[in-house]
């Protein structure tokens, strides 16, 4: 936790200290629901990065349109 996070938490924690308890309950669980809710977010964008390529070529197919992409320049270098 970062200095400026606990500076954050102790400024606002004074203005729940006054709230009654069913309200202080009530935010408990909405802190919980976002905190679980990033998580699963987290989980999700992680997964999503796996998968197959969405293409109908075969790997040969790709390869050799990739490699027939390429162009080059013969350029001198001069130093």
């Amino acid at each position: 936790m970062t200095f400026a996070d606990k500076n954050i938490i102790d400024n606002n924690f004074g203005l729940f200290e006054s709230l009654n308890s069913s309200s202080k309950l009530l935010l408990i669980e909405k802190l919980t629901k976002s905190i679980k809710a990033e998580k699963k977010s987290k989980e999700f964008n992680f997964y999503k990065s796996f998968g197959s390529f969405s293409k109908e070529k075969t790997s040969d197919e790709i390869i050799a349109e990739i490699k027939a992409s390429r162009k080059f320049r013969s350029k001198e270098l001069l130093f």
